[in-house]
């Protein structure tokens, strides 16, 4: 008989203690230590059933030199999505286990049926734990479905998709298996044998080896690292759809983010139709980069130009709106940031940011009152980022400024106007990295002008290497602090 003992997890790290302990010792976090009943079964036991052999030996690895390890570049399986294969860094690679997290019903399932569907070369095994047979061949119907003939109106969005993506297939290579128990998957993935396996979601699956309710974080933690087994010993990718959250962190101990090779957040606003796949951790590429979709009746389409989806088309100019130069990943992209500064009504002002950190915009706004004078203290501040998309890059500091002071003085900026620089404390413009890419982005997609910091110029000893800005066709403004910004822009 196989001996059982208790224990108590912490649901926000998943520290394991003998005892109940209302503060987690790792964490810090108060009462979030849970009762799991945890059994202790035979070495045979504790390997899954597509490993029991009749002979298994446990063979001691012996350190090797650095110099005598062979490598060879594996291919990578290239899926017909172009965003995906970015975010993945050029590619599905062979054993690897990819995390996919994100809010109810923003597409993760969408997505990894899709890709299912559209891999008709490779035989792979969809999982589900949580719709039946018919409801996934419902979904299935709908993504395979082709589009019906447009009327008389066009969508703005038409030259934003990706026109050159092949059609889904008929889903000829995939296979549907409704199963929970990690024990049973294993016996049809032993007989099937797939060439790529998704999960939806981890949170669903149980061990027969652990003792608790499907979801805890012993049983999220033993059916990962059974996953994670399954992936390095036979080569086979596995791609695992996990739930997140309140906080917007995904659900279960924090280890199980370390366990996976590759972390994908999926994004977006239910308002919008646009979602952001953005790589949290990537053992395998860039943890930089970001597809962006666009949520139809059919399915996800993929952006071709990001560009054109976060900036908005006007008739006339509008006081408070500025467009910034941005970088996601290698990605360049211009973003509409806005900006309403109005008298307050109340004793305390309100600072309020979308997309955009608000103790960033605390920031900007003392340099703006004290390096330039602008009385700010006692006016409400509303900063909005288009497109429902979240940016943590400076460089979009001077448009931020501009849009600002563009709403304070009530005077629009001039029309295909772009910026691109940091602002410093002291009121100095900072330089930007990869400002080249900015810059031929914004020239790509017709601006007329681009503020930029003069020390993107390198000077000195660097005379060689300093950048050509004759190549370029659009107006470059080279300042160096804020106050030569809003003279050229107002004064």
């Amino acid at each position: 008989m196989a001996k059982t003992k208790i224990a108590y997890f912490c649901q926000s790290c998943g520290f394991e203690s003998p005892k109940w302990l209302g503060k987690c010792p790792s964490c810090q976090q108060w009462n979030t230590f849970v009762e799991e009943i945890i059994e202790k079964g035979n070495a045979s036991n504790a390997v899954p059933t597509w490993k029991v052999t009749s002979n298994t030996q446990q063979r001691a690895n012996k350190p090797v030199q650095v110099a005598d390890i062979t490598f060879n570049e594996e291919d990578r399986v290239l899926t017909p999505d172009k965003e995906f294969n970015r975010v993945l860094g050029g590619g599905i690679v062979a054993g690897s286990l990819v995390l996919i997290g994100g809010e109810p019903g923003i597409g993760k399932s969408t997505l990894m049926l899709q890709l299912a569907l559209n891999m008709p070369n490779l035989k792979v095994l969809y999982v589900s734990g949580e719709e039946s047979e018919r409801q996934i061949k419902m979904r299935a119907e709908r993504l395979t479905a082709p589009q019906p003939p447009e009327g008389g109106a066009k969508r703005n969005s038409s030259a934003m998709v990706n026109s050159e993506a092949p059609p889904l297939g008929d889903g000829g290579g995939s296979y549907i298996l409704c199963e929970t128990s990690t024990q049973n998957i294993f016996k049809q993935i032993e007989a099937l044998e797939p060439d790529l396996v998704v999960i939806d979601s981890i949170q669903t699956l149980h061990s027969s080896h652990i003792e608790s309710t499907p979801g805890s974080v012993s049983q999220v933690r033993e059916c990962t690292a059974e996953m994670l087994r399954f992936a390095k010993e036979t080569s086979t990718p596995v791609f695992l759809i996990g739930h997140i959250t309140k906080d917007g962190a995904i659900a279960g101990p924090k280890i199980l983010e370390h366990m996976v090779d590759t972390v994908l957040q999926f994004e977006g606003d239910r308002h919008h139709v646009y979602r952001i796949l953005r790589t949290i951790k990537n053992r395998f590429g860039s943890a930089s980069e970001l597809g962006i979709y666009e949520m139809m009746g059919e399915g996800l389409r993929e952006v071709s130009n990001p560009s054109e989806i976060l900036l908005s088309h006007r008739d006339e100019p509008l006081s408070g709106i500025t467009i910034s130069a941005t970088l996601e990943g290698m990605r360049p992209m211009l973003i509409e940031t806005q900006a309403l500064v109005s008298a307050s009504a109340y004793g305390t002002p309100q600072r309020t940011a979308t997309g955009f950190d608000t103790k960033r915009m605390s920031m900007l706004l003392a340099v703006l009152e004290k390096r330039c004078g602008f009385r700010l203290a006692a006016k409400d501040v509303f900063l909005n980022i288009t497109g429902g998309i979240r940016v943590e890059d400076p460089a979009i500091d001077l448009g931020l400024a501009a849009a600002i002071i563009s709403s304070h003085e009530d005077m629009p900026i001039p029309f295909k106007t772009c910026f691109a620089g940091e602002i410093g404390l002291s009121g100095e413009i900072r330089a930007v990295n990869r400002v080249e890419q900015r810059i031929a982005e914004a020239q790509k997609l017709g601006f007329n002008q681009i503020f930029i910091s003069k020390y993107n110029l390198p000077s000195g000893g660097q005379d060689k290497k300093r950048m050509d800005l004759s190549r370029y066709d659009i107006d470059i403004k080279i300042v160096s602090s804020i106050e030569e910004v809003f003279g050229q822009l107002f004064g």
